[in-house]
């Protein structure tokens, strides 16, 4: 495969590069480069997390990158996640693995690491080389990066965090930081400490942030920088369970969800309906079914999302239709990992121990 052939595919994920220039040049000189995305254990599984992981991880192993999902243990309870209890976090992590698993993520090409089981001496020792050489405000500007208000950072150890995902990207030989762009800052740190401490400057490939159902939101207690924060205060999350379709929610809950979602007629901007049609449906499927009485135009089936997009905004197609569609449509993604936790005994005691947490801390 030629480079500019992998430099498409990987412009499927990244909403922004950082830089598509060194990232050619990481294609020209290294075979099998080294992407990672971190995810603290942290609850129920939303569709980001599952369908939109799966879709981006298969695009990052079609252009020949290599892929670590590192399960960040102790962030999450640096994070205060499931009450900070260990063991609990361990078992959601376990029960990421099994979702990951079910989502067609190909195990035998994606390594999975714990954190806990890759802190060595030599990470520790670089997590103070990094704090060393990191004004105490850009630590606290990095701090957006746990997905917490600046009123709810309390402990000493959060602020940790930042200077600890830094070095996650050199403990794991990263090539590329392949994460959402709500880990900008940190991924951006990583860029100017590395030279800096005789380490190297890793390429960012930030995907878009999927929106919740209500649609974007003002940030309120984040640091504004402009369209980065407000993609974190608008996206869809387990933290807040009334932006969020779960990989185990039924038919009936995703269409009860998708009917209640932010949908303005002709409004293509900042509309949920819209976001999850270009992101996952598209990336998916071959076309989207919109069914409808003859008297109000009949079943059409729309071959592309700029196809969609533009009928939305000309009118030619009805909120409550968009919404049938594509309640329909991620239903049928969500099925088989649904599935799959109905049927595999192991998959389902995990999911029973993770749906019995507190998952709003």
């Amino acid at each position: 495969m030629d480079v500019e052939t992998r430099i498409d595919l990987v412009r499927r994920v990244g909403e922004e590069i950082i830089t598509e220039e060194e990232l050619r040049e990481l294609f020209e000189t290294k075979d099998n480069p080294i992407a990672y995305d971190g995810f603290e254990p942290s609850g129920p599984a939303p569709i980001p997390f599952a369908l939109y992981r799966a879709i981006n991880l298969q695009d990052m192993l079609d252009a020949g990158i290599r892929f670590k999902l590192w399960l960040a243990d102790w962030f999450a309870w640096i994070n205060n996640k499931m009450g900070g209890d260990l063991e609990n976090i361990h078992g959601v992590g376990e029960y990421f693995i099994e979702v990951w698993k079910a989502a067609g993520v190909p195990t035998e090409r994606v390594e999975f690491l714990w954190a806990s089981e890759n802190m060595d001496q030599e990470y520790w020792k670089r997590v103070v080389l990094i704090a060393k050489n990191t004004t105490l405000s850009r630590m606290q500007r990095c701090l957006t990066i746990m997905g917490r208000r600046q009123g709810e950072l309390q402990d000493v150890a959060q602020f940790f965090y930042p200077a600890m995902q830094v070095s996650d990207i050199f403990q794991l030989q990263c090539d590329i930081c392949q994460l959402g762009i709500d880990q900008r800052r940190a991924n951006m740190l990583a860029r100017e400490i590395g030279p800096k401490i005789g380490l190297w400057k890793p390429v960012a490939v930030h995907h878009h942030m999927l929106m919740g159902l209500q649609g974007t939101k003002t940030p309120e207690g984040y640091e504004t920088d402009g369209d980065m924060d407000r993609a974190i205060s608008s996206k869809m999350s387990k933290s807040r369970p009334e932006s969020a379709i779960y990989v185990h929610d039924t038919c009936e809950e995703i269409r009860s969800k998708v009917q209640a979602a932010y949908c303005p007629p002709k409004e293509v901007e900042n509309n949920p309906m819209l976001d999850y049609s270009k992101h996952i449906i598209f990336r998916k499927k071959d076309c989207l079914e919109i069914k409808r009485p003859a008297k109000y135009g009949g079943d059409l089936e729309i071959q592309s999302y700029q196809e969609l997009e533009s009928s939305y905004r000309e009118g030619s197609i009805h909120p409550l239709d968009l919404k049938n569609a594509v309640a329909g449509a991620l239903d049928e993604l969500i099925e088989p990992i649904r599935t799959h936790f109905e049927r595999d005994a192991r998959a389902r005691e995990l999911y029973d121990l993770v749906s019995g947490l507190d998952i709003t801390r």
